[in-house]
């Protein structure tokens, strides 16, 4: 079936099933970003392959409902799909659900598969649409009727990390979430997020792309833990160890019928990370309490053993970036470079690295007009060629044993204009003035956004995007909860985090920057006004200064910048050969 024909066919079986509208969420039973194919529903239906969007249907009309980072791709992914695009005010937010309600009468009927939805997504749904007569039923699979050759769950194997990687013992982990179900007066905790999941276990896996996890849920009590998980993942060394961490190991499956045993408990989930149906499953007599897990925000702050193990990753990384780039300078003439296959060459450079399993994303190479697309995935069609002019960004990142890296340049491949290098300058000028930030205990990311943001807005240019994410440790590259974004007003940015620091600046059909490093939030030190706060930078990659308008910069700009760019060539040249620590030597140079 073609996309047409597909949403004809959903069309039908709402009409017998007596469904006014339906709901599909891009996401699946552990709320993850990125999905293993068996969920990637949203490209099924219609076409577009963006990690953020829903789609929701009526019998007159079919909508996808994206964020401004993917507004130009989904326009031409849903050309002829029978879809059209609906550009979502504010990211994140369920605005199909006040479509319906006004399109929608008393009495109607909207459902979704609760596999698909996260609780406070069908909270939304429901809050908004129940008072107004509307029935919404979250047991509803349209999909698998349709999709006959739907790819089954993945069985890559699973394995466990050592200590030496971690610096955590899963059964120390597990005490610390112990206490917190304490503290939260729980009795039980469930956890569905494959990002938590790692990290409790200390367990890795191939099940999703890029990201290094394993499928599977948590149920853990103050005298049990259970981890629910396909049996041929694990050999008998790694099953035999979490038992002498008191894991015990039984089918991904089972976890029905775990939560079905419960009674007359307090169970803790976390709504934005658990999906509706596991939270429909539980008995009416158990008392739900609805909180982040409590590893997320443990996880967040990395150990001494993690940190050091980053540091050094950075550098292995910024080798693998200095190589791609001196590469590419030198190819870029030959006219057969293209978007896709520079970021098939960067990955050879990081495979070439000591301990990489895999990139952290898809490359965002992004030539010209395409820099201006946020996450511009390149296809085969949509490939452009490099020539020796314009500006290239490159955002991109590994998976090693030992970290997780997320690194994003602006190069000029020749013939800039005056428009591109003070886009350029003021967009570095930002990133400078977000790492340089020194802040109070208890600062919030919406403060260090708009510290980022001050230079930027200064010139009445601005981005639509987030200025930070957290980053796991070998895991996810976005992680929570702490962020740099105007939204984040509650989550604090504690020391022991690590977190992007990546303005931009976009002009659609021209050009877009984007320059970003990972820190690492310190303790600086104490004064008679409170304990103080700075950031280490991590990142370990030479920041292009022939892009640079320097009347733009600020002295105390242009002391970082030289001092960053001699920090990256004393880090990275002792890997390198004679030729190429020359070729970085003049990259590197005082400006």
């Amino acid at each position: 079936m073609n996309h047409l024909e597909k949403l004809a066919a959903i069309r039908g079986l709402m009409k017998e099933q007596g469904i006014d509208g339906y709901i599909i969420p891009s996401s699946d039973p552990h709320i993850s970003e990125y999905l293993p194919e068996r969920y990637k529903c949203i490209a099924w239906v219609s076409g577009f392959t963006g990690s953020a969007g829903t789609l929701a249907i009526t019998q007159d009309f079919a909508g996808l409902w994206t964020d401004s980072r993917y507004f130009v791709q989904a326009n031409e992914q849903l050309a002829g799909t029978g879809f059209e695009l609906v550009k979502l005010k504010v990211q994140g937010s369920a605005e199909y659900a006040d479509w319906m309600a006004e399109k929608l009468p008393a009495g109607a009927t909207v459902a979704f598969d609760g596999n698909l939805a996260s609780l406070q997504v069908a909270q939304a749904v429901q809050q908004t649409l129940e008072p107004l007569g509307i029935r919404v039923n979250g047991q509803v699979d349209l999909l698998s009727p349709l999709w006959t050759d739907r790819p089954s769950l993945p069985l890559a194997p699973a394995y466990l990390l050592e200590e030496e990687i971690t610096g955590q013992s899963t059964a120390s982990k597990l005490e610390a979430v112990r206490k917190a179900l304490q503290k939260n007066r729980a009795e039980y905790h469930l956890v569905s997020s494959l990002d938590d999941l790692a990290w409790l276990f200390n367990v890795r896996g191939q099940d999703v792309p890029c990201n290094p996890v394993v499928l599977g849920f948590a149920l853990i009590s103050g005298s049990k833990a259970t981890l629910f998980i396909e049996p041929s993942k694990l050999n008998e060394a790694a099953v035999s160890s979490l038992a002498q961490s008191g894991v015990e190991v039984r089918r991904y499956e089972d976890l029905f019928s775990a939560i079905d045993s419960l009674t007359d408990t307090t169970i803790l989930i976390d709504p934005k990370r658990t999906c509706f149906a596991v939270y429909d499953r539980i008995p009416d007599t158990v008392k739900i309490i609805e909180k982040l897990n409590p590893s997320t925000a443990l996880k967040a702050i990395k150990n001494n053993t993690e940190i050091a193990h980053t540091r050094q990753t950075m550098i292995n990384d910024g080798v693998a970036m200095t190589k791609f780039f001196k590469w590419l300078e030198e190819n870029v003439a030959s006219g057969s470079l293209t978007e896709l296959s520079i970021a098939d060459k960067l990955r050879g450079f990081r495979e070439a690295q000591e301990g990489f399993v895999d990139v952290s994303f898809n490359t965002i190479a992004g030539y010209l007009e395409h820099g201006a697309l946020p996450h511009y995935s390149a296809t085969e069609k949509s490939s452009s060629t490099l020539e020796s002019r314009g500006l290239l960004l490159v955002d991109s990142g590994g998976q090693y044993k030992t970290g997780t890296t997320d690194i994003t340049r602006v190069i000029s491949l020749g013939h800039i204009t005056q428009e591109e290098k003070e886009d350029y300058t003021i967009v570095l000028k930002g990133t400078i003035e977000g790492s340089q930030a020194i802040f109070p205990v208890g600062t919030r990311g919406y403060q260090i956004d708009a510290i980022t943001r001050r230079p930027i807005w200064k010139t009445l240019r601005n981005y639509g995007h987030g200025t930070g994410h957290g980053v796991g440790f070998f895991l996810n590259v976005h992680e929570g909860p702490h962020t740099f974004n105007p939204s984040n007003i509650d989550v604090a940015v504690d020391p022991g985090t690590i977190t992007s620091i990546e303005p931009g600046l976009y002009r659609v059909g021209k050009h877009g920057i984007r320059i970003e490093n990972l820190v690492l939030t310190k303790r600086l030190e104490s004064s008679e006004f409170g304990d103080f706060l700075n950031f280490e930078t991590l990142t370990v990659c030479y920041i292009a200064t022939d892009l640079i308008e320097k009347s733009l910069l600020d002295q105390s700009h242009t002391d970082w910048l030289n001092q960053y760019n001699q920090w990256v060539y004393t880090q990275i040249s002792p890997r390198l050969t004679e030729e190429e620590k020359v070729w970085l030597a003049e990259k590197c140079k005082a400006i």
